[in-house]
């Protein structure tokens, strides 16, 4: 061997002995890839499953408790074709069982349209369900099934105590997927969306935990394993509602809001929504209202009012005659000018859905209106009638 091959084969086995006594390599690893134990592989240090977290054991106790009763929801909605052919649609989507008697919160728009309607146990027991109540303006069903046992079911939260920040976990069938649980936090409150029937939902609670299509209608729990909200929507940008995936945003019906219509079906059989009689109304303002002699800051100018409805019976008035405006269209002319609801200005053309919303049957709401040169003040005290199933 040459002088200069045999100094850096010296060298090379001496740093390779340093690196070996003083370093953290281990002679035996080195030669020996294989354990003692004679696999590849190190066992833990502690076996999986001896212990979880607190906050992984906090997930893990409320899904045992909570997946049984949340159920798998499969509708059967008929269609037409480009043809005009009729052919049936499936939908899916999730529910909760409130009680051990049978009865199911979901989503008015899981069930919607629907002729059959199946629900699914944890236990891959199958029923025919029937709709028992509906809150179109809400979204919310109820749902009935008959079972020859005692059924697991929910223990029902406070949703008026949430947080943005508090942990929540939601349990559904996304896809299909039955029993899928994901988790997050409240990202915001009081949020407003459209839902399916044009309706404005106001009061939303936003997550990011993971919603998906088929979470609609399952719980929303919170750390204590109560149900605080009912999954309701997801944000899809460039698409239309529940086409794309979960992106982060997520939005669910206050449980709070349930509770109210749950109660109702309980004491009357059925779920009302209040009535006002009002049935249109046209936003004027500026140059339009001053041309029909009205103030030009403008408001909602009624257009029909329904014979012998709450609004009729407190003194409201409609139109009186007919105007073309603009040379277009034609307007009723001559009704009250609604300025103000409860005292609030009014700002647009959804001003009196919005306060609609916010009320009930057999409750009062006041309207500030301009009628023959003069400001007034009408309460009226709405009505009731039962949604159609």
């Amino acid at each position: 061997m040459r002088p200069r091959a045999l100094i850096l084969s010296l060298l090379l086995a001496i740093g390779f002995w340093y690196i070996v006594e003083h370093g953290n390599w281990n002679i035996q690893q080195v030669l020996r890839p294989i354990s003692t134990s004679g696999k590849l592989w190190s066992e833990p240090v502690v076996a999986h499953g001896a212990t979880f977290g607190a906050d992984e054991q906090n997930n893990i106790d409320i899904y045992k408790t909570n997946h049984v009763a949340t159920v798998n929801i499969t509708t059967i909605v008929y269609q037409r074709d480009f043809f005009f052919q009729v052919f049936p649609a499936k939908g899916i989507g999730s529910g909760f069982l409130i009680n051990a008697e049978g009865d199911i919160v979901t989503n008015n728009h899981v069930i919607a349209g629907s002729r059959n309607i199946t629900v699914t146990l944890s236990d891959k027991k199958q029923y025919k369900a029937t709709v028992v109540g509906v809150d179109r303006r809400n979204d919310l069903a109820i749902l009935h099934i008959s079972a020859d046992r005692k059924l697991p079911f929910v223990h029902l939260g406070n949703s008026d105590q949430v947080v943005v920040g508090q942990k929540v976990l939601a349990i559904g069938n996304p896809f299909g997927l039955e029993g899928t649980l994901t988790t997050g936090i409240i990202s915001s409150l009081n949020r407003s969306l459209e839902n399916e029937d044009g309706n404005e939902m106001e009061g939303l609670i936003q997550t990011d935990a993971a919603i998906n299509p088929g979470n609609s209608g399952g719980p929303m729990f919170d750390s204590q394993g109560n149900v605080i909200g009912i999954n309701t929507a997801i944000y899809s940008p460039g698409t239309r509602q529940g086409e794309a995936g979960n992106i982060g945003i997520g939005f669910a019906i206050p449980i709070n809001r349930a509770k109210e219509k749950l109660e109702e079906y309980r004491t009357t059989g059925h779920i009302s929504h209040p009535v006002l009689g009002i049935t249109q109304v046209f936003p004027v303002q500026g140059d339009l209202a001053e041309e029909l002699n009205l103030p030009s800051s403008g408001g909602l100018l009624i257009e029909g009012i329904d014979e012998g409805s709450p609004a009729a019976q407190a003194g409201l008035r409609g139109p009186t005659r007919v105007a073309i405006v603009g040379g277009m269209y034609r307007l009723g002319i001559g009704g009250d000018l609604i300025i103000a609801i409860d005292g609030a200005p009014v700002e647009n053309q959804d001003s009196l859905r919005r306060a609609m919303n916010q009320k009930k049957a057999g409750e009062t709401i006041e309207f500030t209106i301009f009628r023959g040169n003069r400001t007034m003040k009408v309460k009226v005290t709405l009505g009731s009638a039962a949604e159609a199933l």
